[in-house]
């Protein structure tokens, strides 16, 4: 599972598919389709012909936030609707999140649902890694923003790596 941030509003929000039609799409994908998560390298709409495979992805927040920034009570007002989709996703092996607000929004998940006892544990940081009940792996990423890809904080190699990894732990590596 990918989890995002929001939908944006010049991407999902207007294609019908998370991070297709914006940046953070354009830098997404093709590294998906490197590492076999994705049919293709490019998406430009719900109806493009792409497939995922083994792969769901999903955001803290459901709407897109004004100035790309959720605040406090709009990640607290959605988290049911994540807790519910996880709880679907019966054979979730990996969560890469994507960015800080996310990670933190998945760990505020498994607190409420009971997984972890305490938040501290965990930190952000770009390929930072956890094992949850010895069952399931949380992954760290920078988010793939423009701020950060245009900037080379978040570099074409560095979220290769975070997929490869990804993948490499969905099968018990």
């Amino acid at each position: 599972m990918i989890l995002g941030l929001a939908p944006g509003a010049h991407g999902s929000n207007r294609t019908g598919r998370p991070f297709t039609g914006d940046g953070s799409g354009a830098f997404l994908y093709p590294v998906l389709y490197e590492a076999g998560f994705a049919s293709q390298a490019t998406s430009t709409s719900r109806d493009d012909g792409m497939k995922l495979h083994d792969l769901w992805i999903s955001a803290a927040v459901r709407c897109a936030p004004p100035g790309n920034k959720p605040l406090p009570e709009e990640i607290a007002n959605c988290s049911s609707y994540l807790d519910d989709e996880l709880s679907l996703l019966k054979r979730l092996r990996v969560v890469v999140c994507l960015g800080r607000i996310a990670f933190d929004a998945y760990l505020a998940h498994l607190l409420r649902v009971g997984k972890i006892e305490r938040r501290s544990t965990y930190l952000f940081a770009h390929g930072a890694e956890y094992q949850i009940n010895g069952d399931r792996w949380v992954v760290a990423s920078y988010h793939p923003s423009l701020q950060n890809t245009n900037t080379g904080r978040l570099t074409r190699p560095m979220f290769a790596g975070i997929f490869s990894r990804a993948r490499r732990l969905a099968e018990g590596e």
